[in-house]
């Protein structure tokens, strides 16, 4: 591996992939913010007059298939393409998926759905080849052993969502002061400064890595890609899949937050501050905010439990468990509205939902990604990748599912299921958590000095 500068005692390359996800984040959580709003405020106001059930059925495929196509693009990458030019291209296809969003209806004679049918079709397929490469690069920075890799994703964690924090304020006021095209051309700039910056920089600041395609880069060192799976490669394979079953469960709920949820905070909650109303997208800034705050308050404690601290599996089930005390909140929201839809709740119940969410995100997410780094073998890395991102791909598409239903069932069956369905969801994982951590075969191994709990420092 090439040897590179280092900034803070990571490879600089580090901070360039963290850049370049931040922006890309950033584009995405701002069309995310308001892509529902759009659909459902009125014609006269610049929206799409759409239903809400329509809304969030279609929120549930575009979102779906967001996190189903890097299956794909990590097939392409590890065979064809190699990851750095998979991310340039498909940072452009989603650069310009945000700009047809943002043209004003009838611009160069494009009518409104068709300009809106092709950004979501262009960023769907940019994200495909886009998302698994960036993930991939950051574990290539490290060699095999080297713990500073667990360290790397939470630093690439926090880019995500510094992201993911402006994006839903700038989105939102843009759109909010001059129209909804204006919120989708703020996302499309974003992509753009991600664009850029891999362009610019990633041959300095990256060297030669993502640019041979993972399959050519075993036959180059002699490696036989048709060999057949180990047993060890096998157990470590089984623990992806298995976790991912969990991780639709958590995401299905997790991501009511820019379906259900952000309509629930528009139409149902009183959002004054003395005389200013907050803008409902605002609250989508929530979780990346209560990431940045408390994310090294849970590394120090995951440091200070030690040897007790627990494993991924565990984790995960905690995550489940926070995910059920936040739709409680919301639960609580349902009740004070006492059966009247006129009635405004107060923003306190969504605080307490998105902070609860926002703990089981940290017991959930960076820990995933870096454990695919890890488990899945050279060459199927990319594809894996793709793969834990598919998982998500059908916790979203069931996410919108379960919203759009929201007028057949209620607020308060849906709120309430999540929060039953998590909690079984949980105690299960932690009866099986013993089983995946032999299924890893060390990759979690404590007495190990340089093989050292992989969440510390990306919980």
């Amino acid at each position: 591996m090439t040897t590179q500068k280092t900034i803070l005692g990571h490879p600089r390359g580090l901070f360039l992939l963290f850049s370049t996800e931040l922006w890309e984040r950033f584009s995405y959580y701002a069309m995310r913010a308001i892509l529902v709003l759009y659909l459902t405020d009125t014609t006269i106001n610049g929206g799409l007059g759409w239903s809400t059930k329509d809304a969030l059925d279609l929120y549930g495929i575009y979102t779906g298939l967001v996190y189903v196509t890097p299956l794909i693009g990590g097939w392409i990458a590890d065979n064809y393409l190699g990851q750095r030019k998979s991310v340039i291209i498909g940072g452009v296809l989603m650069a310009i998926g945000q700009f047809s969003l943002a043209l004003p209806a009838g611009a160069f004679g494009i009518d409104a759905y068709t300009s809106f049918y092709l950004g979501l079709t262009l960023l769907i397929l940019g994200n495909g080849l886009f998302k698994p490469n960036i993930s991939t690069m950051v574990g290539d920075l490290y060699e095999e052993g080297d713990n500073r890799r667990d360290g790397a994703f939470t630093i690439f964690y926090m880019g995500i969502n510094l992201g993911a924090l402006i994006a839903g304020i700038a989105a939102g006021s843009a759109a909010d002061a001059y129209g909804w095209n204006a919120g989708f051309l703020v996302a499309g700039i974003g992509m753009m400064l991600s664009v850029v910056l891999q362009v610019s920089l990633s041959q300095s600041w990256l060297g030669n890595i993502g640019t041979v395609p993972a399959a050519k880069q075993g036959r180059q060192q002699g490696a036989k890609t048709k060999t057949p799976l180990s047993k060890e490669e096998f157990d470590r394979l089984k623990v992806i899949l298995v976790l991912g079953l969990f991780v639709i469960i958590f995401w299905a709920g997790f991501e009511q937050a820019g379906g259900l949820m952000n309509i629930y905070t528009q139409q149902y909650t009183d959002r004054m501050l003395g005389n200013f109303e907050v803008p409902a997208a605002w609250f989508q800034s929530l979780n990346p905010l209560f990431i940045m705050l408390l994310a090294p308050l849970l590394a120090a404690v995951w440091v200070k439990l030690g040897k007790r601290e627990p494993t991924s599996p565990v984790k995960f089930a905690f995550a489940l468990f926070f995910l059920s005390v936040g739709f409680l909140c919301m639960v609580g929201a349902v009740l004070q509205q006492g059966g009247d839809e006129s009635v405004k709740t107060s923003m306190i119940w969504l605080v307490g939902a998105y902070f609860f969410h926002t703990l089981g995100e940290l017991c959930i997410s960076p820990i995933g990604l870096s454990m695919v780094t890890k488990l899945a073998p050279l060459r199927l890395a990319s594809l894996m990748m793709g793969a834990w991102f598919g998982f998500n791909a059908i916790a979203n598409y069931v996410a919108g599912l379960i919203g759009s239903h929201v007028g057949d069932f209620g607020a308060m069956a849906i709120f309430g299921g999540i929060a039953v369905a998590a909690t079984i969801s949980g105690i299960i994982l932690l009866f099986m958590s013993n089983t995946l951590v032999h299924w890893m075969h060390g990759a979690e191994s404590k007495p190990v000095d340089n093989d050292e709990s992989l969440e510390q420092a990306t919980a």
